[in-house]
């Protein structure tokens, strides 16, 4: 992988050189030229700023508020492509390597991160690793009972050669996204001191609304008896159920790239379902909910629902994080007894 991306920075880098150091000749050419100039030059008066992952965002754009015309704002992993798996074009690592902000989750899937930057043109970039932002509050990944585990990390285990792996899903606490949406400002506050003290006031209209909703779901765990999920899917949402001190189980962890559960993974949601009484077992968007429906038929009540909390890892420009998770909210209000 390493090599691969030490490839494409080379013949992107080398792109670049050929682009600026052309000749043109003749008047029709000089003046094509000149207009790419102006327009270049119009262009770098706004902050360049590139995201990974929907929540980056949508929360650099409910801080750029009314300034968001001074700014060129980058979605890289739009339309359903998934964290996990994306590597970066050729056209992304540019953007990248010339961006004022640069945003991005910071977990093993973004391992590409790091030579991209080393090669970055702009080194006075401000560079948003969303794991050095929470800290503390940052977890390691989590095989509960009754889990499937990945084939890869099973042999590391037996190897001894397993190293600590931190779950990516920081986004999914609202808390977590108060803290990182702090940090955003602050740094366009330094890119745009002009516009500081806006981008502060539209972060703490922000969090108000970050604030009031942390309190829906507070109070929804509080008054529900059953506190534990059970997901017939991968599960990402290890810091929203913290956050709230719910439980849960599931067939795969958040990053897991298994499709298929095995029989022991089936039945053991299956008996967990019947030893708390759920009516509802759970999946992330867009999930096929064969394994769900696995387990409700492998269930002594065949009649259970299956429901979907949206783990934000296929929306696109035009969706919204506080709607999202209020989405999220009436779910488990509805299904949460």
């Amino acid at each position: 992988m390493k090599r691969f991306l030490g490839i494409m920075l080379s013949a992107v880098l080398a792109m670049g050189c050929l682009s600026a150091c052309g000749t043109t000749s003749g008047q029709g050419e000089a003046n094509t030229l000149g207009a790419r100039e102006s327009a270049d030059t119009a262009e770098s008066d706004k902050i360049s700023i590139v995201t990974t992952i929907f929540p980056e965002y949508d929360w650099v754009k409910q801080i750029l508020g009314e300034n968001a015309e001074n700014a060129e704002l980058t979605l890289l992993l739009d339309n359903g492509v998934d964290l996990h798996s994306y590597q970066p074009t050729a056209e992304d690592i540019l953007k990248i390597s010339g961006c004022d902000m640069f945003v991005y989750v910071g977990g093993e899937s973004d391992e590409w991160v790091e030579d991209v930057l080393e090669s970055a043109e702009n080194k006075d970039m401000e560079v948003i690793d969303l794991l050095e932002v929470v800290g503390d509050e940052l977890k390691e990944e989590e095989v509960k009972e009754g889990m499937q585990a990945e084939e890869e990390h099973e042999e590391e285990h037996e190897e001894g050669e397993e190293e600590t792996e931190y779950d990516e899903h920081v986004w999914l606490s609202v808390k977590n996204a108060k803290v990182i949406c702090e940090k955003i400002a602050d740094e366009l506050g330094a890119l745009d001191p002009e516009n500081a003290e806006s981008y502060k006031s539209n972060y703490e209209a922000y969090a108000q609304k970050l604030d009031a909703l942390d309190k829906d779901f507070t109070e929804l765990a509080e008054n529900t008896q059953n506190k534990t999920l059970v997901f017939g899917d991968r599960f990402p949402f290890r810091y929203f159920v913290d956050d709230y001190g719910l439980d849960y189980y599931a067939a795969f962890v958040g990053c897991s790239a298994e499709t298929e559960a095995s029989f022991e993974t089936v039945v053991f949601l299956a008996k967990k379902m019947d030893e708390l009484g759920s009516d509802t077992i759970y999946t992330i968007e867009n999930s096929d909910r064969k394994i769900a429906q696995a387990v409700i038929n492998s269930s002594q009540n065949k009649e259970r629902s299956i429901a979907a909390l949206d783990s934000m890892q296929s929306a696109g420009e035009d969706a919204d994080y506080i709607s999202i998770m209020q989405s999220n909210y009436e779910v488990l209000k509805d299904t949460l007894k």
